[in-house]
């Protein structure tokens, strides 16, 4: 069962999920540790392309409390660890479709390996928030009216 760190509530909100693709991150020091603490932020996080690479930006992992060693920008690019034929595909998509590359969440796999789940995604539209905001709250009333008559 995988260990999750962080999510990105608002990524679901803000964008359309197309696909899902998870992803190694490459990290530097005592950020697994600080990930271990729980001490990442994920909401300002985005991936792009560069050359033959997919990097992560925005990122934010706290350095940790506990090392007199080197201190790294938290806010540093982390390439993601993928092979050349999910590369290939992702920057195929992202360039013809105008989609983009966002992190839904951060977590330790089963082997204890720091995780990204990447989602090639579609921005969504003020109108379409507003839909799903009237589709979850009628859900909502929905389950409720359910569970009186139940009882």
């Amino acid at each position: 069962m995988p260990k999750v760190i962080a999510t990105n509530r608002k990524a679901r909100y803000e964008y359309t999920v197309v696909e899902t693709v998870e992803a190694g991150i490459s990290l530097m020091g005592t950020e697994v540790k600080s990930l271990r603490e729980g001490r990442v932020n994920l909401v300002d996080a985005y991936a792009t392309t560069q050359g033959q690479e997919v990097i992560l930006k925005g990122l934010h992992i706290t350095p940790y409390s506990h090392t007199s060693q080197m201190k790294l920008d938290p806010r540093r690019d982390r390439k993601l660890l993928l092979h050349k034929r999910e590369i290939r595909r992702l920057i195929g998509k992202v360039r013809e479709k105008g989609l983009t590359l966002v992190p839904l969440k951060l977590y330790f796999n089963d082997r204890g390996v720091a995780k990204v789940e990447l989602a090639l995604a579609k921005g969504k539209r003020s109108y379409d928030k507003r839909r799903d905001i009237a589709k979850r709250d009628a859900d909502m009333d929905l389950r409720r009216e359910l569970k009186d008559k139940q009882h």
